[in-house]
């Protein structure tokens, strides 16, 4: 199966660097295939057939933390589960001068629809979509001090979600089919 692990703030504001291409090797070493990863925030796609995404998760947390002695959460998911995610992204959003737009991407212990009762929600600014899996968040950049969801960096939810860009998380799809095909 072909999976992408996102790893939680890593390569930001200068702390827990992790060079990349080490960390491919870390994955080939933990017996990983086709490792390939994507920019410096911790986008690594690859294929296994024999664990389950629990164990990956695992596996890869103890590699880093051994390889790298830092100790980083790493969310894994299959292509099914993000091609649930971006069949629910609606084309129209962009990240660009005049909108910006997010995928937040849920650990299993948050994810589900209620999540989005512990959010502020400015509806004349943000657009909101909960699917299995993320919050998809969106505004149009000349609203951005007006957007409740700025308020989430700093709640227990936002250590429970790994955020990516719609451009990187369009990418990392790609990648990913590529990967399959």
């Amino acid at each position: 199966m072909v999976y992408v692990a996102l790893l939680r703030g890593i390569n930001v504001g200068g702390n827990n660097k992790i060079d990349m291409k080490q960390l491919k090797v870390t994955f080939e070493e933990a017996g990983l295939n086709k490792v390939m990863t994507y920019i410096n925030t911790g986008n690594i796609i690859f294929t296994d057939d024999t664990r389950s995404t629990e164990q990956l998760s695992e596996l890869l947390e103890e590699a880093i933390l051994r390889d790298f002695r830092l100790s980083i959460k790493v969310m894994i998911r299959s292509l099914e589960a993000i091609q649930t995610i971006m069949d629910a992204l609606p084309a129209t959003w962009m990240n660009d001068p005049n909108m910006k737009s997010d995928v937040l991407y849920l650990w299993d212990d948050v994810n589900e629809e209620s999540v989005l009762k512990k959010l502020i929600i400015k509806p004349d600014v943000d657009r909101v979509i909960y699917v299995n899996g993320a919050i998809l968040w969106s505004f149009d950049r000349e609203h951005a001090g007006k957007s409740g969801m700025n308020k989430i960096i700093g709640t227990k939810l936002y250590q429970r979600v790994t955020v990516r860009n719609v451009n990187t998380a369009r990418k990392i799809y790609e990648l990913m089919n590529a990967v399959e095909h």
